[in-house]
């Protein structure tokens, strides 16, 4: 995900987004949790980054609205 593709997108299509990255961590924390061979580690690293991409659009999208 590239920063300038997010802020082309709308607040709500960020927040759904968002929403889906957060499942998709919680999904690989249980997967990480439940099996000794967890193999997808390196998807920790994409996703935590993702939602910090997200997160600061969304924080830029609001300060510039106030």
């Amino acid at each position: 995900m590239n920063v300038s593709e997010l802020r082309t997108k709308g607040a709500d299509a960020l927040k759904s987004e968002l929403l889906a990255l957060l499942r998709e961590h919680f999904s690989l924390r249980m997967q990480r949790a439940s099996s000794q061979q967890f193999t997808k580690n390196h998807q920790f690293k994409v996703v935590r980054r993702n939602i910090a991409r997200i997160k600061t659009v969304l924080n830029e999208k609001n300060r510039a609205g106030q």
